[in-house]
């Protein structure tokens, strides 16, 4: 159950707003910097998990990053598409079937949310690399002490 406060930002876009194209795959395609305040007491880990509800078809996985450590508050932009970072961090794989950061890549048409969601967990999940979105989240369940967000948008105009 959720009941402590976390807030996160990301410095890129402001909440609502749109994405950047850096951040895109109209861009260079890396993950913009994150931010967010202290953890609540009890936390172990992180999990973040970028996904877009607006994609045709069913929700489209951007990003998902697990078992960082609750000392880490924030990522730089353009975190690297490796399976484990220094900080002991994994990411899982993306629906674009790799590894990592996949940026917002909307056909074109109206504008799509994509959701950046961050969980504060009470364990390690101890998944490898490349574990999926449904993974991370089955593990999750039952251990998430908090949980921010930051919704941004991106529209891709006739390409």
């Amino acid at each position: 159950m959720t009941t402590a406060r976390l807030v996160m930002r990301s410095p890129a876009f402001a909440a609502g707003a749109n994405i950047p194209e850096p951040f895109t795959c109209d861009g260079i395609d890396v993950s913009p910097a994150l931010d967010w305040s202290d953890p609540p007491d009890g936390t172990e880990t992180f999990a973040l998990v970028m996904d877009d509800p607006d994609a045709p078809g069913r929700t489209w996985v951007h990003w998902v990053l697990y078992d960082l450590p609750a000392a880490v508050h924030g990522l730089p932009e353009g975190v690297p598409a490796d399976g484990e970072l220094s900080s002991g961090a994994r990411q899982g794989r993306n629906d674009f079937g790799k590894i990592g950061y996949g940026g917002p890549c909307p056909p074109p048409g109206p504008a799509h949310r994509y959701h950046l969601k961050l969980y504060a967990l009470d364990r390690t999940l101890g998944l490898p690399p490349g574990a999926t979105k449904a993974s991370v989240e089955r593990a999750m369940r039952g251990h998430v002490i908090a949980r921010a967000d930051v919704t941004g948008s991106y529209r891709r105009a006739g390409r």
